[in-house]
């Protein structure tokens, strides 16, 4: 059973809307919301980075000098664990949240530091403007599928470079990311594409293949990177549109059974990633590919 973080089930209480809920197998959970004419006092036992995706400008934080407004597309704010904040969302908000724990912070801080930081402390920023957060979320959070496994990889690279950018930039920890000078093995490369080959009818997680290759997630995304030249989401989603391509044009299979084989539970899914790589709908290229034979 998936944790329920407390400013999740405060904003279910209350007027907000919840448009996508995702859980990702560490239990680090996303949420997109909108609301709007509504007043939400909160204070969590979990970290929280939201960012305003739409609108936002009339909404106010209460703070010990009275309210402050300053919020719009693409200001974030960070609560840290332990705050207490009050809100006052007086014209149409849509923001999207990660929450995440002490615990989640402290794991990614051994994994890439190899120890794990004495004091750990975020510090709460409102209103603010970040240009990697909302890169990270716009390109990667905001662009996909939540509800597809074959987005799983993507949505857990995302939620860790966020995460590691907090303790980089709006902690007490402040450390500099390690150097990866050297890519994977040739034998332990070998091992992983092959591993992703058989297993693209499956929601592949950078979890999965950090553990074929006997690596913490950081250190084995980075690595894979340095041998591939592309980050291991950006490499699996290509072997599965490579795959669809070669099903398309070699066999009889519909759509729908084409789809199921690449990862993807949605044949609408499936068009619109298809189209995205090939500049055409699938069956626009199945066409091709008879006529060309």
């Amino acid at each position: 059973m998936s944790k329920t973080y407390q400013t999740f089930a405060t904003l279910q209480r209350q007027k907000a809307q919840l448009r996508d809920h995702a859980v990702l197998s560490s239990g680090i959970q996303l949420a997109s919301w909108f609301n709007q004419g509504d007043r939400v006092t909160n204070l969590s036992d979990h970290h929280t980075l939201s960012l305003y995706v739409a609108e936002g400008y009339d909404t106010w934080h209460k703070t010990q000098h009275g309210w402050r407004n300053g919020g719009g597309p693409d200001r974030f704010c960070l609560m840290p664990q332990g705050s207490e904040s009050t809100w006052d969302v007086r014209a149409e908000l849509a923001f999207v949240h990660l929450y995440c724990t002490d615990e989640h912070l402290r794991h990614l801080a051994e994994q890439i530091w190899d120890r794990s930081p004495a004091q750990l402390s975020l510090h709460e920023k409102v209103f603010a403007g970040d240009d990697r957060i909302t890169q990270l979320y716009r390109h990667f959070l905001l662009s996909c599928d939540w509800q597809q496994p074959a987005s799983q990889m993507v949505l857990t690279t995302a939620s860790t470079l966020l995460m590691t950018h907090l303790l980089q930039n709006y902690s007490d920890v402040q450390w500099q990311a390690p150097q990866i000078r050297g890519g994977l093995a040739p034998v332990v490369l070998r091992r992983i594409t092959d591993y992703i080959a058989a297993h693209l009818d499956q929601p592949l997680t950078l979890a999965h293949l950090a553990q074929e290759a006997a690596l913490s997630e950081f250190h084995f995304a980075r690595m894979f990177r340095h041998s591939v030249g592309m980050a291991p989401h950006q490499y699996v989603m290509q072997q599965r549109m490579n795959r669809a391509r070669d099903l398309l044009s070699h066999t009889p299979l519909s759509l729908t059974d084409i789809a199921l084989q690449c990862g993807f539970h949605s044949s609408s899914h499936f068009s619109n990633r298809f189209s995205q790589a090939f500049g055409v709908a699938p069956s626009v290229w199945r066409r091709g590919a008879h006529c060309s034979v």
